[in-house]
Parts: C-alpha cells; structure tokens; sequence
C-alpha cells in the first residue's frame, strides 16, 4: 500500500515564501489546504490573490512538490482508487447500471428532457448521501448549485423521511446556492472551498442542477461559442479538483437537444458539446416510459458496458420497477 505522504496535513502558512499576509489572501479566495494550492492554475491563482504571476506559480510547484504530485505505479494508483465512495440512487437496478451508485471522484452527468426526472434523481442523491456506509451513503454533506429554481425543500424532506432520516436535518445538511448568470454559477462553484471551511462540512457530493442552461440562454449565434465552452470547460475541470479534494461526487444535469439531420434511431442528444462528453466519468440518458417509469441508458463510462433499466418515481423517491 502507498505510503501516507505526511506534508499533506502541512498549512499553507509553512510553505516556504508564503508569509502570514499572502496566506491570509489565500484563504480568503479559498485556498485552505496544500491540495487547493497544488491542482490551481498559477495564472488563475495570481488574478484572484492579487499577486504576481512569477510568486503564484512558485507556490503552486512548491506545493505539488510537497504533495509528490509526479508519477505513480498502477498500483498505488489501485490503492488510491480504494478511497471511492458510492451513493445509492434508491434503484439496486440503477445502482447495478452504475457499477455500485454514483462515483465519488467523478463527473456524473444525467441529461433528458423536460420529466425525465432529472431532478429528481438530483434530490434524492442529495437525501442518500446523508445515509450511513452499510445503508448505501457516505454520512455526507452536499452543495446544491441550482441554476433553474429547481429545487423544493418539501421533496427532500419527503424523501428524507422514507429513508429514516430526520427532515429537518436532512434539509440543513444541503447548502443550496441558487445561480441567477453564468458567472454567477462559476462564482458559486468557486465559493465551495471557503464554504466547506466556515460551515465545517463532510462535504460528499456537489450537485449542479442544471449544468449549462444559464450559458445556453446568454451565449445566443456561433459567434459565442468558443467563448461559452471555454467557460464551461473550466467549470467542469473545478468541478472534477472539488470532487478529487473532497473525494466528493459530482453529479450534473444536461438539457438535450434534437439532430434534425438524424434520419435513424434517437435525435436527442445533449448540449454542451464535446467539452461536456470528454470531462464528464459517467453519462446516464433518462427518459420517460409508462405513467410513473423511467429508462436509464448508460451511454458513457471507463469501465463499464453500457446498458439500460427501469425504474420508477413513488412519493417516496426513486425505487425498482416491482417485478410483477
């Protein structure tokens, strides 16, 4: 097994050249711990702190340095791959699909149209996680990002109780951030760190709900495009360093759209281009079936086959279809 690296409990306060003023300046825009230091972007890093380039990117290799962020063998790469976490979806069938729940570590991305309950498995991740390890949660905490005024206190509270959780509780132990732009949206995600330190969060899984609709709306011709996914591509890969810092999840949804030069087979397909589809761990296309069911098509992940199940929407939350 790798050994435990004893710098990473070192504070950004004892890295040499970070006196107690550059410290302070880099907790307040979010930078806690070593880890935050070594994944930032020295040029990012030297606009938010206000401090040159040549001094960010001389703290930033000191602190990979420190972390031995280099090369590693395949198998201290297995032995770091033994800290991922699932969370139960409520669904063994969607669990199953998944290869044990949602992936701590990583992108999860959920797209569909409008009712194919994409929120729906949002909250219902955000009430899990909250469970205990033998009953399929991580005992967790969860940042909710909700870009469409999507989320409703009385479901997480119903679902919550269906689960044996505390409502109330279950509702303090979600901090939700409602994203009214795009910058908006990145800001939020770039507050997380400072909000896990003041509120002393477990924090276990990020829930953005949904991912590019604000970018949609304002980045309107082609003459914006390369702007928007730029942006958007520095938000998933913030996401991905939150979810690696954390051992968090991170679970997205996606709007879709239609392929109107698709003659065959499904026209939907999801926004956000190629940046969303090569940033992203696990993609999951929800759709509707029959009165309360819904289709889930894994379409995307490193290791797993891609399949599809059933399953449905109760008052309770996301269950197995019944088998008669």
């Amino acid at each position: 097994m790798a050994d435990e690296n004893p710098n990473e409990k070192m504070k950004i306060e004892d890295l040499p050249g970070v006196g107690p003023t550059t410290a302070k300046k880099l907790k307040e825009a979010g930078y806690t711990d070593l880890l935050s230091l070594a994944v930032a972007n020295p040029d990012s890093l030297a606009v938010e702190v206000e401090i040159g380039e040549g001094t960010a990117r001389k703290i930033v290799n000191i602190a990979r340095s420190k972390l031995n962020m280099n090369f590693m063998s395949g198998t201290d790469l297995l032995e770091k791959q033994k800290t991922i976490g699932y969370i139960t979806t409520g669904s063994k069938a969607l669990d199953s699909l998944l290869g044990g729940g949602i992936e701590t570590q990583s992108i999860t991305e959920a797209f569909g149209q409008f009712g194919s309950s994409k929120t729906q498995l949002a909250i219902q991740l955000s009430v899990n996680v909250q469970l205990p390890k033998e009953k399929g949660g991580l005992d967790g905490d969860v940042i909710f990002i909700d870009t469409e005024n999507t989320f409703r206190p009385m479901r997480v509270m119903q679902m919550a109780q269906a689960v044996g959780l505390d409502p109330n509780e279950a509702l303090k132990r979600i901090k939700v951030g409602r994203a009214y732009s795009s910058d908006h949206q990145i800001l939020l995600t770039e507050k997380i760190p400072e909000i896990v330190e003041k509120e002393k969060l477990n924090l276990k899984l990020i829930v953005v709900d949904s991912l590019i609709s604000l970018f949609r709306a304002e980045y309107v011709g082609r003459g914006t495009l390369a702007d928007r996914q730029q942006k958007i591509n520095k938000l998933l890969h913030r996401l991905q360093r939150l979810a690696d810092r954390y051992n968090a999840a991170v679970f997205v949804t996606n709007q879709v759209m239609a392929k109107p030069d698709m003659f065959f087979g499904d026209p939907t397909a999801p926004v956000g281009g190629h940046v969303v589809g090569h940033t992203a761990t696990y993609r999951i296309y929800l759709r509707k079936s029959k009165g309360n069911k819904r289709i889930a098509r894994l379409i995307d992940s490193p290791h797993l086959p891609d399949g599809e199940v059933i399953f449905k929407i109760t008052e309770e939350g996301i269950r197995d279809v019944d088998e008669n």
